[in-house]
């Protein structure tokens, strides 16, 4: 398909699938990401149905910047693809109001990640095989409760890995990027239990000093273990010079 072609098709694409929604939008300007581009791939291209090959392992090399855009992106990626699944199926105890928003978080999260493969270009680690298994994507409390995790340790991630950025621009973008983390961890604790927004005491578990009213940081190696985000991912992830 020719660019101009491809371009035409793709605002098209974006004012359908975005009109209306203020929240998804606004993300979209201030998160870097090309609407056009974020539109096409919410609208089921082929790496959100499965279709693309899966690498066989990943390193984030963390010696420079780049190690720490591609952890972002590989946080990212799981994210994006927890959302797209619940998404497209969601738990049938799941208010109107509810599969809306999974469905805004759905077009941030792919948003993010897209954000992460632009940057990095060629750099860009490949596409990471995950494992929902230990989810019930039927069951409300079940999706609730993985998204809680998701949420809290994505927010220690950029917190734990910000010191690491050198570049402004992309420090800026990060800053951007946890903050609307922490609004969708807030809003997931406010449907578990009405009218709790946080707890920061939740990721202590694994390092997390929260001291001073200060939310969770936590290491790429604490959050990446076999007891936090690395249970759901299958690709064999190698960590140096951290």
């Amino acid at each position: 398909m020719k660019n101009n072609e491809l371009e035409t098709k793709s605002e098209l694409q974006n004012e359908s699938l975005f009109k209306g929604s203020l929240g998804r939008r606004s993300f979209l300007q201030y998160a870097g990401a090309s609407a056009a581009g974020i539109a096409l791939v919410a609208a089921g291209c082929k790496k959100d149905r499965g279709v693309e090959n899966v690498m066989t392992g990943a390193t984030l090399d963390f010696k420079n910047e780049i190690g720490v855009l591609n952890y972002a992106y590989a946080l990212e990626q799981l994210e994006a693809a927890f959302y797209v699944k619940v998404a497209s199926a969601p738990p049938s105890s799941f208010t109107t109001a509810q599969k809306a928003y999974f469905q805004d978080i759905q077009f941030h999260e792919i948003a993010h990640r897209e954000f992460f493969k632009n940057v990095l270009s060629t750099a860009a680690i490949g596409s990471l095989e995950v494992d929902f298994s230990s989810i019930d994507f039927t069951s409300a409390s079940g999706v609730l409760g993985a998204a809680m995790a998701f949420e809290d340790l994505g927010v220690a991630a950029y917190n734990g890995a910000g010191v690491r950025i050198t570049t402004d621009a992309y420090l800026v973008a990060a800053g951007k990027i946890v903050s609307v983390e922490a609004r969708h961890a807030a809003y997931i604790r406010d449907i578990i239990s009405n009218g709790n927004f946080a707890n920061l005491t939740e990721l202590t578990a694994l390092g997390a000093d929260v001291a001073g009213g200060l939310d969770a940081s936590l290491t790429p190696d604490k959050v990446l273990a076999a007891n936090a985000a690395g249970k759901y991912i299958k690709t064999k992830i190698n960590v140096i010079n951290l």
